[in-house]
């Protein structure tokens, strides 16, 4: 599992941002910026739709004033449902990853089996990432939503 001070996986993703998809890699997307990115089990999902996205949403001006370039919000979705959820949040100023086939998920060591639900997700969490490196993680406990919403990481910025 990822662990601060790592290096994040090279892999593939897809990012939609103001209704544009792109097709890009983790070493693109964030190399010299900082990253605040939360990751999720499922777009649509009770509380990624109620409180975990939403919150982001509300606070993302205050992110961006303590120097985050971008809020990306991962979920093992594909683009099309990513992008359908962000218009349904108003979640214009967020960085859907579109992590389709858990590739980016599996590589950092986050993913969890959830059966019927809709198999391989990602697990609750937030991280912040300067130039690729992690500097913080905070890892939900299974079904709990404490560490990585929107608020807490504002703390921690």
């Amino acid at each position: 599992m990822i662990k601060v001070g790592d290096k994040l996986p090279s892999t593939a993703i897809s990012t939609v941002l103001a209704g544009e998809t792109e097709a890009t890699t983790t070493d693109q997307l964030f190399a010299g910026k900082k990253v605040l990115m939360f990751a999720l089990p499922g777009a649509f999902t009770p509380t990624c739709s109620a409180a975990h996205l939403p919150g982001y949403v509300v606070h993302a001006d205050e992110i961006f004033a303590k120097g985050v370039d971008i809020i990306g919000c991962l979920s093992v979705n594909d683009s099309f449902v990513m992008k359908a959820w962000a218009d349904a949040q108003n979640a214009e100023q967020i960085t859907m990853l579109a992590d389709g086939g858990a590739a980016l998920t599996k590589a950092l060591g986050l993913e969890m089996d959830s059966g019927d639900f809709g198999g391989i997700r990602s697990r609750r969490y937030a991280m912040l990432v300067e130039d690729g490196v992690v500097t913080a993680l905070e890892l939900e406990a299974p079904k709990q939503f404490e560490v990585s919403g929107a608020e807490a990481m504002l703390k921690l910025l």
